[in-house]
């Protein structure tokens, strides 16, 4: 069942964290796209992991859509938050055992944009879920 609240009743937290998702959703699809298809960019990158670019740049879709969903303030909106969440911290990890395992290459930069995409969506998750369950309470009492 997908509970919806009318957006007059969404949080302004929420809406901040829909407004931050939005933003972070743009961003990476542009990075994203100028990374996989701008032959300048891709000459520049140095020492990329393939599957990592392109998780990242799919990702930016679902970033959009948990946007708008908690935009909408529905429950699938923090559902989605928390599978970005999880997704994100499993590619990291996959990253981490792809450079041990393999040739020990890759870009700093792109440690640090994990560990931000990371904490993002480990925050707007865990944010997102707490604000709903309030919610739910004041909405049964």
């Amino acid at each position: 069942m997908n509970e919806v609240a009318k957006a007059n009743e969404r949080p302004l937290m929420i809406t901040v964290l829909a407004i931050i998702a939005m933003a972070f959703g743009a961003l990476t699809l542009f990075s994203g796209g100028r990374n996989l298809f701008d032959a300048a960019v891709i000459a520049e990158a140095g020492n990329t992991i393939g599957f990592v670019l392109w998780f990242n740049f799919l990702a930016g879709f679902a970033y959009i859509a948990a946007a708008v969903l908690l935009w909408m303030w529905k429950l699938c909106g923090v559902r989605l938050s928390a599978v970005i969440a999880g997704a994100t911290l499993l590619v990291f990890l996959a990253m981490g055992i792809y450079v041990i395992q393999f040739d020990g290459l890759y870009n700093g930069k792109t440690v640090g944009a994990m560990m931000l995409r990371s904490s993002v969506w480990l925050l707007i998750a865990v944010l997102s879920r707490g604000y709903w369950q309030k919610f739910k309470a004041t909405k049964t009492a």
